[in-house]
């Protein structure tokens, strides 16, 4: 009986509201339900340490059930609008994982959470980029070289390409030790067989064009295009903090109207991180990127390896013709315009 008098109720409400100017408010007050009573709104979620992760809400919430895939074994966890599980150690440091999770708020409503993150990585070396490719001839893709300066894992490290996208990495590593001294390069197409991951021991395993025997190549899938003569690299860790970056434009302007804009935030951004220096000291402006211009498939765009770093175009030159030299130093020649 209590069922069919909740409906009756219900659908004397509807019909007042169907009347009313304001339906939501009418629905509400015939329901009994106002702000108090809504669902909780997941916000997202981070690792705080190898086995402490935070899920953030709307509303204080309890914690019902929680599955990890990769497995992993759940030993505590905190209520509230932070919810802190924390899980016995074993992933890797930076491994991606997924969690299922099912929460509920004080008034029994319940809200199931699958998301993805990836695990604390306190061990990520610093590195320094050393050379990129701007340009294609297939099979020769465009790429990105870094020069290990220490020891670590490269697990959870993102790198974003402003002409890309400047929310969405286009690369973002998985777990894999390196050493100083090693180099790592990170391959924008894939436009041939061997176009392997070196997640290995084995650093030879890409056979590619472009993929070095001692060096350590990553290659993203299909031959799309992500990276153009004026753009901004960058590489974050997982507190967005920015390990380092590189500013380049072809023509003195920030490019297309496609593109400026981002180039235009990525600049200011760098700026503000103390990734990239203005000449002037001042605001940015398209004079304080690294010039291009002279740069082809076979000119690339290369570090003074052997100057201290002023994450400025000061540190930068173009290499001569056939001078690119993915995953081994750099050829120190540069290229003279005629």
């Amino acid at each position: 009986m209590k069922r069919v008098f909740f409906m009756l109720i219900g659908a004397a409400a509807l019909c007042y509201a169907c009347s009313s100017s304001n339906t939501e408010t009418a629905l509400q007050e015939a329901f009994n339900v106002n702000d108090s009573a809504s669902a909780p709104v997941f916000l997202g979620c981070n690792a705080l340490s190898a086995t402490e992760i935070r899920f953030q809400f709307s509303l204080p919430v309890t914690l019902l059930s929680a599955r990890f895939s990769p497995d992993m074994e759940v030993e505590s966890a905190t209520g509230g609008a932070e919810v802190i599980i924390t899980v016995r150690e074993g992933a890797e440091a930076g491994e991606r994982i997924t969690a299922d999770i099912l929460v509920e708020d004080e008034h029994q409503n319940t809200l199931n959470v699958l998301t993805p993150f990836r695990i604390r990585n306190n061990r990520m070396p610093s590195f320094v980029i050393t050379e990129i490719r701007s340009e294609t001839a297939k099979p020769k893709g465009e790429f990105v070289e870094l020069t290990m300066l220490s020891d670590g894992n490269l697990g959870a490290l993102r790198m974003f390409v402003a002409t890309n996208s400047m929310e969405v990495p286009v690369f973002e590593c998985e777990p894999v030790e390196v050493k100083k001294g090693e180099y790592v390069v990170i391959h924008l197409r894939s436009y041939e067989d061997g176009s392997v991951d070196e997640y290995g021991a084995d650093l030879a395993t890409a056979a590619a064009k472009d993929a070095h025997a001692t060096a350590r190549d990553f290659w993203l899938p299909d031959s799309a295009e992500r990276l153009r003569k004026t753009d901004a690299v960058f590489f974050l860790d997982q507190d967005d903090a920015i390990l380092d970056a590189v500013l380049f434009s072809a023509d003195g302007t920030w490019g297309s109207k496609t593109f400026s804009g981002n180039m235009a935030k990525a600049a200011i951004l760098l700026g503000e991180h103390g990734a990239w220096a203005a000449a002037s000291g001042g605001a940015f402006s398209p004079s304080d990127a690294f010039s291009s211009a002279n740069t082809t498939n076979t000119r690339t765009i290369c570090r003074k390896e052997a100057a201290a770093d002023t994450n400025s175009a000061t540190d930068w030159y173009v290499t001569v013709s056939s001078g690119a030299t993915p995953g081994k130093p750099n050829n120190t020649a540069t290229y003279v315009p005629k």
